[in-house]
């Protein structure tokens, strides 16, 4: 049967996904784990009475990009459920909603009729001059599109470093990474920012909803070459890419399926800005994809995807890599005690059918999630370390152009991830060039200070460290032992020994009271500490 036209334009967001199929291979039980990694493997809700400043503040750095000593103290006075459940609903946190004329969306719009018939007409009479005054116009557009892409990027640099709002924006930019799409493919910044805003839009909503909006989404189409893929030639990309790297995982589909996927998504294309779909360019023949048969479109290509139990585990697990651990470790018995966790929370996303929010609120109110083992252990994106320096120091935010390009060059450059499979994360942040460049940039945002001089704005735009001394309960005057351990815990979650001597030698090098200098310096060496790398 041939789709209807109102069924290829818009996903039927009133279907919720089918259940897994029960033909798909069983999940194999989790190993059986020893009795003291049993607690690491608790998914039972932390009690209030456990909750405390460490708690709040590991919740601050992974749910967002960390928090302010007074944003810390609130979640421990609000306890875990309270404070969960405020991270976990956006919508009713008051702040500014993005507006879709918030950028232009003409500057790359199609040729028109009338232009074509300009070039045409211009190349049939020889007429050189008239060629490449059309040519200029549009690299003239070009131009002013790469502009906008860096305005874009900005712009979502300074929303996710004042948003009240942190898991939006941190899920928006998981969803960047997972649905991996790059300007310099693309070259039209509106499709970017489009797309981000679908991301935000199911930011902690229906992974399912979203994938059925993705196979419409005018970046994705063209990032992915689906624009131009028809019945008697259609492109594989897209289908293999879904499930690849987008739902199931490697071998847990066949080429079989990518092809019968890739005709199923023939004919989903964009005119402009809008999703169309072209009817006499999809093949509406007979299809058997993952065990569905028939006339099958994208949204039914989407459906037997969602049916896979491989879908819920290739998705939990990218999201527990996101949140919790790099898994697996290495480690046998940390990776058999995760595996029991990872299974149960892929009952858990099953069962509420693809919603992320019940997946997010059991795993960030389990005992798991708090564990040693798991607490300042995840190396920090550079997106993590820029937004989150600005974020928990309360430093002035100074040039956005400075930071996007410092993320650039640590490996995070917004909006252009090297391929299509994201960002790989982890250990792949840290090198010795880029750790040169972590440093600095904290040094930047602490004093205005670059390697080749001064922001500017750097004397009319001061780091005052001093309040954030009064939200740790700590004045100038309180003991240099006391001093130096509130900075540690709240800046690497830890005070150590070796760090706390360093500190402590310079508070007492300072004189009686401590200044807005010496916590300064205290801070510049903090923040280029190895721990200041996790979180």
């Amino acid at each position: 049967m041939q789709p209807s036209a109102s069924t290829a334009s818009q996903p039927d967001s009133n279907t919720p996904p089918p259940p897994p199929s029960a033909s798909d291979p069983p999940e194999q039980s989790a190993p059986p784990i020893g009795a003291q990694w049993r607690s690491f493997a608790s998914l039972a809700p932390i009690k209030s009475k456990d909750w405390g400043y460490d708690h709040a503040r590991h919740l601050l750095n992974r749910a967002g990009f960390g928090g302010s000593p007074a944003q810390i103290a609130t979640l421990v006075s609000w306890g875990p459920e309270k404070s969960v459940e405020h991270l976990l609903n956006p919508d009713k946190i008051p702040f500014d909603e993005v507006k879709a004329t918030a950028f232009d969306h003409d500057i790359m719009r199609p040729v028109s009729g009338e232009e074509r018939g300009e070039i045409a007409m211009a190349r049939r009479k020889g007429d050189e001059e008239a060629v490449t005054r059309l040519r200029a116009r549009r690299q003239e557009a070009e131009r002013d599109d790469r502009r906008q892409m860096r305005d874009i990027q900005h712009w979502w640099l300074k929303r996710m470093i004042e948003t009240p709002r942190p898991l939006e924006e941190k899920m928006t930019l998981f969803w960047h990474g997972h649905f991996a799409t790059s300007y310099r493919t693309i070259e039209d910044s509106y499709h970017m920012f489009v797309q981000n805003q679908l991301f935000r839009k199911h930011a902690v909503g229906s992974y399912a909803k979203l994938m059925f909006e993705i196979i419409r989404d005018p970046a994705m189409l063209k990032y992915l070459n689906n624009d131009d893929s028809r019945k008697d030639k259609p492109n594989e990309n897209l289908a293999r890419e879904i499930m690849e790297l987008f739902s199931l995982g490697v071998g847990n589909y066949t080429e079989k399926d990518i092809k019968e996927g890739a005709r199923a998504l023939t004919g989903y294309t964009f005119d402009d800005d809008e999703f169309v779909f072209k009817r006499t360019n999809h093949d509406s023949g007979v299809k058997q994809i993952l065990g569905a048969r028939g006339a099958l479109d994208g949204d039914e290509f989407v459906k037997a995807i969602l049916a896979r139990p491989a879908c819920a585990r290739h998705m939990t697990r990218k999201l527990y890599r996101y949140f919790v651990l790099d898994y697996p470790t290495g480690n046998k018995p940390l990776d058999a005690a995760a595996a029991g966790v990872l299974t149960s929370l892929e009952s858990t996303f099953i069962s509420s059918r693809y919603e992320v929010k019940p997946l997010l609120r059991r795993l960030f109110l389990s005992e798991h999630f708090y564990q040693p083992r798991i607490m300042n252990e995840q190396i920090k994106s550079p997106t993590q370390l820029v937004v989150g320096g600005v974020r928990s120091l309360n430093t002035p935010a100074r040039d956005l152009g400075v930071l996007a390009d410092a993320m650039n060059m640590m490996g995070q450059n917004i909006f252009f991830p090297p391929s299509v499979k994201g960002w790989d994360g982890g250990r792949s942040w840290i090198n010795t060039a880029t750790m040169y460049i972590r440093q600095n940039i904290l040094c930047f945002l602490l004093t205005g200070r670059t390697p080749s001089g001064f922001d500017p704005l750097a004397k009319q735009e001061t780091f005052d460290p001093m309040p954030l001394l009064d939200q740790m309960g700590l004045s100038s005057s309180s003991p240099p032992e006391e001093i130096a351990d509130g900075v540690l815990r709240f800046a690497i979650g830890r005070s150590e020994p070796h760090n706390r001597a360093i500190l402590v030698d310079i508070l007492r090098r300072s004189g009686t009271n401590v200044t807005s200098d010496t916590l300064t310096q205290m801070f510049l060496l903090v923040t280029a500490m190895p721990e200041y790398q996790l979180c």
